[in-house]
C-alpha cells in the first residue's frame, strides 16, 4: 500500500479556538477549521449563548474556509431571561468546555446530549462550578441517590457571573475538566487557580494545548507549580489563527503503512505541536515501522511543516512484519489505533496509564477487549488499561459503539483480516467526515465512493 493523505484540521484546536473567539475582545477569525459534528455542535452552542457566527468560503483568496466570530454579548447578570438549551451531542469539548462559559453569561442554561453522552463523567467540572458560585441542578436520570448531578442532563446558572478564585479538582478522569475551567478563566474578575488533587492528569498534552493557545492569545498563565494552573484576568486578544492538521486522526492512515509493509505520507505535519498525535513519530518505530520527514515550505500561520512518511517493515520473503514493543504507556486517544497494531503484532502488548478511556465516548477499554476477543485475540482489561495477549485471527463485524475511534480501529484491523466489517463507519463524522472516502482512496483507489 502506497499513498498520500491530506488529513483534516484538528478538532481539539478548532473547538478551543472557536470558544476563545467567542470570549475575545473583538471579532476573530478561525481559518481552516474542522467541519465535523463536534465543531458544528460547538458553533451552535456559541450561537445559543449569543455569539455571532459567519462562515467564509474562501478566506482572503487562499481557497481555505474560515469562521468569523463576534464575541458573546455582555453578561445578563441578575436579569430574568428565558432559559437556554445546549445540545452537546457526544462532544466532550462541548459538554465539558461550555458549562463554565455558560455560567459567565448569567443565563440559565440546560445541557443535554446523545444517550451515550449521558453516561460520560461530568461531576468534576460541575462541582468546581458550584464551588465558584454557580447553581447546578440535575434531573432524575441515572442514579436517584446522587446528591448532585454528575452527568448530563443538568441545568446551571450563576446570576452574578463567576468571580473566580481557586478550585481544587480531581481531574484524573479527564484532562477536559481542567481545560474547560482554564478556557473561561480569563473572563473571571479574580482570575482562576485550578489545583489538581488526584492522580496524574491523563492526556497531559491536551492541557498543554489549552495553555499554549491561551498564551498565544495574550492570556497570562502560570503553570510553574506541578498540577496547578493560574490564569490571570483579562480577555483574550482578537485574533486570526489557522488550524493545523489533526495528528491523532492521521493515525489510522500511518498505521496502515505499518501493517501492510507499505508507505504512506502526510503533508503539512507541523514541526512544533502540542497535539498528542505528534507521538506517532515515536510510537510507530516501536512497532517496527520507519519514519522519515522531508522539509516543505512554511504555509499559512501554522509555522514550519514537513511531510511525514511512514514505511512498514517486511521480512526476508517480503511479508509485512509488526513487532510488539511489549508495553506502551499513556497513549490516550491514540489507544484504539495502537491496539489495532498490537492485535497484529508479534508478541503481547500491554497498555498502561489509559484507565481514563473508560469515560470517553464509550468505555473504550471494555470495547477494545470485547472486539479483540470477537476477532479471536486473547485480551484482558487491567486496572489502568488492557493487554493484548495473542493476535486476532478471524473476521467478523466490529461494533463501533457510536465511537469514531472504535470505528477506525475496525477499519485498521480489517487491513490484515478477511471478512471484517465495521458496524457504523459513519460515526467517524464526529471528527473526520471524510474518513470513509480517504480510507477508500488509500486502500483501494480503484473503488468508488459507494464501495
Amino acid at each position: 500500500m502506497r499513498g498520500r493523505v491530506v488529513v483534516p484540521p484538528s478538532k481539539s484546536l478548532t473547538n478551543r479556538l472557536l470558544l476563545l473567539a467567542a470570549l475575545a475582545d473583538g471579532p476573530s477569525t478561525v481559518v481552516n477549521p474542522l467541519d465535523s459534528r463536534d465543531s458544528r455542535l460547538m458553533l451552535e452552542a456559541l450561537r445559543t449563548l449569543g455569539a455571532d457566527v459567519t462562515h467564509i468560503d474562501d478566506w482572503e483568496a487562499t481557497g481555505e474556509p474560515a469562521v468569523r466570530i463576534t464575541p458573546l454579548p455582555a453578561p445578563a447578570l441578575g436579569a430574568d431571561l428565558p432559559p437556554l438549551t445546549i445540545d452537546c451531542g457526544l462532544a466532550g469539548t462541548v459538554m465539558r468546555f461550555l458549562p463554565a462559559v455558560a455560567a459567565l453569561t448569567g443565563r440559565t442554561v440546560r445541557f443535554d446530549g446523545d444517550p451515550e453522552a449521558r453516561v460520560r463523567p461530568m461531576g468534576t467540572v460541575l462541582r468546581a462550578l458550584a464551588d465558584l458560585g454557580a447553581e447546578v441542578t440535575g434531573e432524575p436520570i441515572g442514579d436517584p441517590r446522587a446528591t448532585a448531578p454528575s452527568t448530563l442532563p443538568f441545568t446551571l446558572r450563576a446570576s452574578g457571573g463567576l468571580p473566580g478564585g481557586e478550585v481544587r479538582v480531581d481531574a484524573s478522569g479527564s484532562s477536559q475538566f481542567v481545560s474547560g475551567l482554564l478556557l473561561a478563566a480569563p473572563l473571571m474578575p479574580e482570575g482562576l487557580t485550578v489545583r489538581h488533587i488526584g492522580d496524574d492528569v491523563p492526556s497531559a498534552e491536551h492541557v498543554a494545548m489549552t495553555v499554549d493557545v491561551l498564551r498565544d492569545l495574550g492570556a497570562a498563565v502560570d503553570d510553574s507549580v506541578p498540577q496547578c494552573w493560574r490564569v490571570s484576568p483579562g480577555r483574550p486578544q482578537a485574533f486570526t489563527r489557522r488550524v493545523e492538521p489533526d495528528l491523532s486522526n492521521a493515525g489510522p492512515f500511518l498505521a496502515a503503512a505499518a501493517l501492510t509493509g507499505g508507505e504512506v505520507s502526510v503533508p503539512g505535519w507541523p514541526v512544533r505541536s502540542t497535539q498528542i498525535g505528534r507521538r506517532w513519530t515515536e510510537i510507530l518505530p516501536r512497532f517496527g515501522a520507519e519514519v522519515d520527514t522531508a522539509p516543505e515550505p512554511s504555509a499559512g500561520q501554522g509555522g514550519a511543516t514537513v511531510t511525514l512518511t511512514v514505511r512498514g517493515a517486511r521480512d526476508a520473503e517480503g511479508a509485512p512484519v509488526v513487532t510488539s514493543p511489549g508495553t506502551v504507556d499513556g497513549t490516550a486517544e491514540l489507544t484504539p489505533t495502537v491496539a489495532a497494531l498490537a492485535a497484529l503484532a508479534q508478541g503481547p502488548t500491554t497498555f498502561t496509564s489509559v484507565a481514563h478511556l473508560r469515560g470517553h465516548e464509550t468505555d473504550r477499554i471494555a470495547a477494545l477487549v470485547t472486539e479483540l476477543r470477537r476477532l479471536g485475540a486473547r485480551a484482558e482489561e487491567t486496572p489502568d488499561g488492557l493487554s493484548v495477549l495473542s493476535p486476532v485471527d478471524r473476521g467478523g463485524t466490529v461494533r463501533s459503539y457510536a465511537d469514531h475511534r472504535m470505528a477506525t480501529f475496525g477499519a485498521v484491523v480489517g487491513l490484515r483480516l478477511d471478512h471484517v466489517s465495521v458496524e457504523d463507519i459513519g460515526c467517524t463524522a464526529k471528527t473526520m467526515p471524510t474518513f470513509a472516502q480517504l480510507w477508500t482512496d488509500l486502500v483501494d483507489p480503484t473503488r468508488g465512493t459507494d464501495a
